[in-house]
């Protein structure tokens, strides 16, 4: 579930990088080539958005990622436990008298 989570919210987040970047070349398209734009002269707004945008994808992949690796380590251990093995992965030995 939480792979599924950081998935939608990191889709959410590139859905929004792309109409900012159509946004932004909508409100610059009439930027000449001398006057190359940098960064630094984007709207305060626009550039605040962006950030806030990049921020939310690197951080809705790491939750998928991270959602990821715990469900492939419980279904790993779920598996262990089917097999007979104890906690640490070993074979338990059964104790006759």
């Amino acid at each position: 579930m939480r792979a599924l989570c950081g998935a939608i919210m990191s889709a959410g987040a590139f859905i929004g990088l792309g109409l900012t970047a159509i946004g932004v070349g909508m409100r610059y398209q009439m930027a000449s080539q001398a006057n190359a734009l940098d960064w630094r002269h984007l709207d305060p707004a626009l550039l605040v958005i962006i950030i806030l945008l990049v921020l939310a994808a690197m951080t809705s992949i790491g939750v998928a990622f991270l959602g990821l690796m715990y469900h492939h380590h419980r279904r790993h251990h779920e598996m262990l436990h089917a097999q007979g093995h104890g906690a640490a992965g070993a074979q338990t030995s059964k104790l006759v008298v």
